[in-house]
Formats: C-alpha cells, structure tokens, sequence
C-alpha cells in the first residue's frame, strides 16, 4: 500500500467543469487505510476529502468544497497511482459532481 502521509498534491490537469486548478494544494494525511485532506487554493475556498486506500494505493474517496461563489459543492473520486522516475506519485483521478449538474470528470495532480 502507498503511503500518502504528508505529501502535497497540485493539480496538473482538470476537465473544464472541475473546480480545481494549479492554485489548488492538497495535504494529504493517511493512518492506516484511512486517508484525509484539507485543500484550498484558486477557485476553491475550503475543501475537505476522505478516502480508503487499497493495497494497489487506489484511492476511493468522497470530498466536499466551498467554491469562491458560496456554493457548497460534493462529490466521488476513484485516483489511481503511477510512481513517477523521480520517487514522486501521480494520481489520475475519475470524479462525479453529486451535487449540481452531477456531471463527471477527469483530473491529474501530482506530488510537490
């Protein structure tokens, strides 16, 4: 199992209808399989996600946001892991909005 305690992700890459951008950093915390992040930055002003970790590091997780328009938005992820050359961990992410339009995505962050 990957261990993401203490690591710093930004995102690389989003589809249009994600909120996150290069501005948004995430600091992962991990105690067992449990993982957890408080993230902020560009279009999101307070950000939190919970995940299980399986024992390929596939993260499943639920996140919910306050975008910088009030609006409380919510919703899944599965990120799955590449090891870069450099040691680094890179997530490609599928998510879903579960609230709004509910519509899917697809995004990229990579470890800092």
């Amino acid at each position: 199992m990957i261990n993401y305690n203490n690591k710093t992700f930004v995102p690389v890459s989003n589809t249009e209808n994600g909120e996150t951008s290069s501005e948004t950093v995430f600091l992962y915390k991990q105690v067992g399989n449990i993982l957890i992040s408080e993230y902020s930055g560009g279009k999101i002003i307070k950000g939190h996600l919970i995940g299980l970790v399986d024992a390929n590091g596939t993260i499943d997780m639920r996140y919910h946001q306050i975008n910088e328009n009030g609006e409380l938005m919510t919703g899944i992820c599965i990120s799955k892991p590449e090891i870069l050359e450099n040691g680094k961990i890179r997530l490609y992410e599928s998510w879903q909005w579960i609230s709004g339009d509910q519509s899917k995505g697809e995004s990229i962050i990579e470890e800092q």
